[in-house]
Order: structure tokens, then sequence, then C-alpha cells
């Protein structure tokens, strides 16, 4: 058991996380991903975007937030793809994730307000 439970840690150290910014089809979007300055930024959006840009895979289709499941829709979307950061821009997206910030913080989900 030991042994199984040291190569759960070492798979934990050596997992890749990823950092969403919202609104992928926006300046702010672009200028906060280069200031980044990270491999692991994923764009998305609610909002149309080319398939081309969607097939790329650094480029997601987000929850819309009018849904009534957007919460739930996002965390299992942020669980799924790794993703331990979120840099929402659209102001319904910060509504909607501030409310939920608790929850997305006891999967280790930070959510950022501003930058």
């Amino acid at each position: 058991m030991k042994f199984a439970l040291e190569n759960d840690v070492d798979s934990l150290i050596t997992a890749k996380v990823y950092i969403l910014i919202t609104a992928a089809n926006s300046a702010e979007a672009y200028k906060l991903k280069n200031a980044l300055n990270s491999e692991n930024v994923i764009l998305g959006d609610y909002l149309d975007l080319p398939a081309f840009m969607i097939s790329s895979g650094k480029m997601i289709r987000l929850p819309n937030p009018e849904s009534i499941a957007y919460t739930s829709e996002m965390l299992t979307l942020c669980l799924d793809r790794e993703i331990d950061t979120i840099y929402p821009i659209r102001d319904d997206e910060i509504t909607l994730l501030n409310q939920a910030e608790l929850l997305f913080s006891e999967y280790r989900i930070k959510i950022v307000h501003s930058w």
C-alpha cells in the first residue's frame, strides 16, 4: 500500500495543470495570456468560435452563463481538463463564478478576480 500511495503523490507532483482565460475572442484575453507567459493557458468562450481554433486544443467552448447549470458545467469542465485557475473576463461569468468561489476552492480551483 505504501508504494501505491507514493506513486499517487508522484503523479500529483508531475501532473500538468492549466489556466483558463474566458472571453477568448477579446483583446483582453490575449493580453492576459501574453502577460501570464505560460504554455499551459487555455482560452475559452461561450460565444461562437471558429472550428479551426477549437480543434487546435488551445481554445475551448465554455458553458453559457445563461444556463441554469452553468456553475456545475464549469466545475465539470475544469475537473475534466485539469484547470486549476480561472480568469473570468466577462461580467456575467465573473458574477456567477464569484458566487461559486467556495465550491471551486473545495476542488482547489482558484478564481482570479482581477489581474
